[in-house]
């Protein structure tokens, strides 16, 4: 498989664009040794310097772990747990794990809502809030919000960095969402969502959108937040005497809808690990309702 020396991509970056393919597809596990430079160089038709550019570049990225005097080897996945069915948001659910999430504003800006939005929120008077959600210097999620804007008047960017919407609706207006409900999709990253996360385009995320109303059951909020699939798992809990939760696929959960403006492709090994992910999930919530999940 030798590179492309017609491409204006760099020869390294082509190899390391491979290596990092491969580990994201688990098409080399977590913990395998890595091809020898010798065997990497025969493969790709490169010389020695282009091989370690390419590994040192995936050791900067947490994707390899090299030790002295020991072969480099695929590093264990950086992965954080999200409960699906709670209220509470990303932040706080992370800040309850001892992680510290920071948070840059993308856009917060008045804007039409799409009309499911509109009809869930009873209003097209909305501001329309966009974040990146990120660990360290990792970016772990992309979050889109709608907010009815009648309701969130004086909200400006520098009170959203780096801190939890929920607890400044909270603090500004004596409510936050408490209830609502969620669905869960497989999506490919279209081309603005792979440059806001650092991934390829077409790399696999699990959608989680819906709305949250509250306490007095009023709509407050409705959400999409795009997460890595390599970097976030979701979690359902199980309780013999808690029946309220209902989380039934949708019968084109495992077809990859894709966000508005995507050209993302539905095809190759990324899709299939979505794919994967998504099957996994279903089996949970088989579990959770007693028998298989209505399509």
């Amino acid at each position: 498989m030798p590179v492309d020396r017609n491409s204006p991509q760099p020869l390294h970056a082509q190899v390391a664009a491979v290596l990092r393919s491969e580990i994201r597809d688990h098409a080399m596990a977590p913990g395998a040794a890595l091809p020898s430079e010798a065997m990497l160089r025969e493969r790709f038709g490169v010389a020695r310097s282009v091989v370690r550019q390419a590994l040192a570049a995936l050791v900067a990225e947490g994707l390899v772990r090299r030790e002295q005097g020991r072969a480099p080897v695929v590093a264990p996945p950086q992965e954080h747990r999200r409960l699906v069915q709670r209220a509470t948001g990303l932040f706080d659910q992370f800040s309850r794990s001892g992680l510290t999430l920071r948070t840059r504003v993308v856009h917060l800006t008045s804007a039409n809502p799409p009309p499911q939005v509109a009809e869930y929120l009873g209003t097209t008077d909305t501001v329309r809030l966009e974040r990146v959600r990120s660990v360290g210097s990792e970016p772990v999620a992309y979050v889109r919000t709608w907010l009815p804007a009648a309701r969130v008047a004086g909200l400006t960017e520098e009170m959203l960095t780096d801190v939890s919407l929920h607890d400044v609706l909270e603090t500004t207006l004596g409510s936050r969402p408490v209830s609502g409900r969620r669905q869960v999709r497989a999506v490919p990253a279209d081309a603005r969502l792979a440059k806001a996360l650092a991934l390829p385009e077409g790399a696999p995320l699990l959608l989680l959108e819906g709305g949250g109303a509250d306490r007095q059951g009023r709509p407050l909020e409705w959400f999409a937040t795009w997460h890595r699939a390599d970097r976030v798992a979701f979690e359902v809990e199980l309780s013999e005497q808690d029946e309220q939760l209902r989380l039934t696929p949708t019968s084109d959960l495992l077809s990859a809808a894709t966000p508005p403006n995507s050209v993302a492709t539905r095809e190759g090994p990324s899709f299939d690990r979505a794919r994967e992910l998504m099957e996994q999930l279903r089996h949970e919530l088989d579990s959770l309702a007693g028998g298989p999940s209505a399509s």
